[in-house]
């Protein structure tokens, strides 16, 4: 219980002074709750939607059984997300089957993760290498088009001491601009994801590779997590900009140098939000993180990414 104010003036002026915050705020077109002497502003509304890598849903149940397609399926849609991520499907009757467990969970398949492009890397100097990769994504344009996504996730390049770097960024972009004309064709977007490949270190270089391959199939797959050891996810979003076409949500300890749960972690997520907000992104958010049982996804992932999107 409040303690009865001894002066009503004081409390005449609390009154107005909160009546007028209030008003102000509304006004700004801002939800509210008030309290006396104060006003409380709610989280912005955003339009994100929350999806997940497919792989992180386990495969087994707690009695060792495993689990089939459908069964994972009805996981992730239990644990609040409303599309999945898979890898690289080489089986027509195998995406045939998740696609028509898809439709029965009532769960969407937003995109898929290009399975070769780190074992046949595009930048290899050996055409029996990356021509694998060339083969994998055209195989993942595919799947995605069958299902109705929208997008494939590529790994471009990966520098290694007999690749350098130069050579990987020439060869990334002349092979990534040969897939982009099978991407236009069958109306899906090629997302360019940063990873640890010692390649697009920055986000001023990230945004000249898309530049370079000049398409509109061709756009970046901003992964938050995989940039806080050597730089800030809020800097490479307003670089970025408009380019980025799909974002990866994962949390790492800059100090421990290892990734953690989401909100346990080094990224700064108001700003990393506010970010967003500013370059007007609104699609999907995907979770690549550890995975788990039903419990888990919803408790550690999927809760904690309504709360980082609410703010």
């Amino acid at each position: 219980m409040l303690d009865e104010p001894t002066n009503r003036g004081e409390l005449g002026r609390r009154e107005f002074m909160g009546h007028a915050a209030l008003a102000g705020a509304l006004a700004a077109g801002i939800d509210t709750f008030a309290r006396p002497g104060r006003v409380a502003l709610a989280a912005p509304a955003r339009a994100l939607r929350k999806t997940l890598k497919f792989g992180m849903v386990k495969a087994e149940a707690a009695d060792g059984r495993k689990l089939n397609v459908e069964e994972r399926l009805s996981i992730a849609k239990q644990a609040g997300f409303e599309s999945v991520e898979p890898d690289t499907v080489f089986d027509d009757t195998e995406l045939k089957a998740m696609k028509t467990a898809a439709d029965k969970v009532g769960i969407h398949i937003d995109a898929f993760v290009c399975s070769t492009h780190w074992s046949s890397p595009l930048s290899d100097p050996d055409p029996a290498v990356w021509e694998k990769t060339m083969e994998g994504m055209r195989v993942s344009i595919q799947n995605a088009r069958d299902v109705g996504a929208d997008m494939v996730l590529l790994v471009p390049a990966v520098v290694t001491p007999q690749v350098m770097y130069r050579d990987a960024y020439a060869r990334a972009v002349e092979r990534t601009k040969q897939l982009a004309k099978d991407a236009a064709k069958a109306k899906i977007t090629i997302g360019i994801e940063n990873v640890w490949n010692k390649f697009l270190l920055s986000p001023l270089e990230g945004k000249k590779f898309i530049e370079d391959i000049d398409s509109d199939s061709v756009k970046f797959w901003f992964d938050i997590g995989n940039v806080v050891l050597f730089g800030y996810p809020q800097d490479w979003i307003r670089t970025l900009g408009p380019l980025i076409a799909r974002v990866d949500i994962k949390d790492f300890d800059a100090k421990a140098r290892q990734f953690v749960p989401l909100q346990e972690g080094s990224v700064d997520w108001p700003e990393t939000m506010r970010a967003l907000d500013e370059i007007g992104y609104k699609g999907y958010i995907a979770a690549e993180v550890q995975g788990g049982d039903l419990a888990y996804l919803t408790e550690t992932v999927s809760k904690r990414m309504d709360a980082i999107f609410a703010g």
